[in-house]
Parts: C-alpha cells; sequence; structure tokens
C-alpha cells in the first residue's frame, strides 16, 4: 500500500455510497418490488441469504460472516505483499474490500445482504446484485487486468534478452 490515505478513503466512500444506496432502497422499495429504469434494467428489492448467486444461502449469517472476514484478510495480505508500482491492483484491491465490508455490514446488521440491481430481457434476468457487488467484480478485474498486463511486461522483457 503506497498511500494509505488514499486507500482507505476510497474504500470508506465504497462503504458509504453502499450503505446509503441500500437504507434508500429498504426505505422506500417494497419487497420484490421492481421499478423499471429501461427495457433492460430495473430495481429489484431482494435480500439475499447466501453469496454470489445465492450459493451457501442454507449455512446462516455467522458462517459467512466469518467466511467475508476470511476474504477481506485475504485481499489485505495480497495488498501489502503487491508492489507499490501495481496501481491499478491496489485500486482492485480497495474495490473488493470496500464492497467486501458493504456487504458485511448488511450480513451483520440484517443477517443477509440487500440487492436491488437487475439486468433482464422478456425471457432471461441474470442475478439481482448490489453497488458493493459491483465494486467486488471490477475490483477483482482490474487485479486480473494488472496481473495480465505484468506478464506481458515481464515476457517483453524475457524476449528482449
Amino acid at each position: 500500500m503506497k498511500r494509505p490515505a488514499i486507500a482507505i478513503l476510497a474504500i470508506g466512500a465504497i462503504v458509504a455510497f453502499d450503505q446509503i444506496v441500500k437504507q434508500l432502497v429498504e426505505r422506500h422499495m417494497d419487497y420484490h418490488q421492481m421499478i423499471e429504469l429501461v427495457p433492460f434494467f430495473a430495481l429489484f428489492r431482494t435480500h439475499n441469504q447466501g453469496i454470489a448467486f445465492s450459493m451457501l444461502s442454507g449455512l446462516g449469517p455467522l458462517p459467512l460472516i466469518v467466511i467475508s472476514l476470511g476474504v477481506i484478510a485475504f485481499v489485505l495480505w495480497l495488498w501489502r505483499g503487491s508492489a507499490p508500482e501495481r496501481w491499478i491492483s491496489h485500486a482492485g484491491f480497495a474495490l473488493i474490500i470496500g464492497g467486501a465490508i458493504g456487504n458485511l455490514i448488511d450480513r451483520v446488521w440484517h443477517g443477509y445482504v440487500i440487492d436491488y440491481f437487475l439486468f433482464h430481457t422478456p425471457v432471461w434476468s441474470f442475478a439481482v446484485f448490489n453497488l458493493a457487488d459491483a465494486a467486488i467484480t471490477v475490483g477483482a478485474g482490474l487485479v486480473i487486468l494488472d496481473e495480465l498486463i505484468a506478464w506481458w511486461r515481464q515476457r517483453g522483457v524475457e524476449k528482449a534478452e
């Protein structure tokens, strides 16, 4: 972590925005209410008792809280061991941790995660997700992208030698 203050600010912003949106959804939408925004995207309030795609929903909140804490600790460990110039990975780690904390707060407070984004067509729909999930996904994508860039650069160096 080259700039911990920026990282902490980014993580805090993700968590705060995620929690504000979730509270707005909880207060102003009925359970399973759908608000169509465009023909393929809607707000749809639901609760996820599990993790991604409702996996492990039968475990209950406590094991999922422990798993979430383990994931956050693992990502922090990866982040701490990454080179200072790997700013793309650092941004990805911040997004992953911010999203994980946002969903962890839901799990601790409610026993489930509040989801509300729904991509759909008349015959298909994607899993309902939230801003924290999006941050985790984009963050993971950034870490993978940075790994590919590092691999590509290393490969170029090896070819030049």
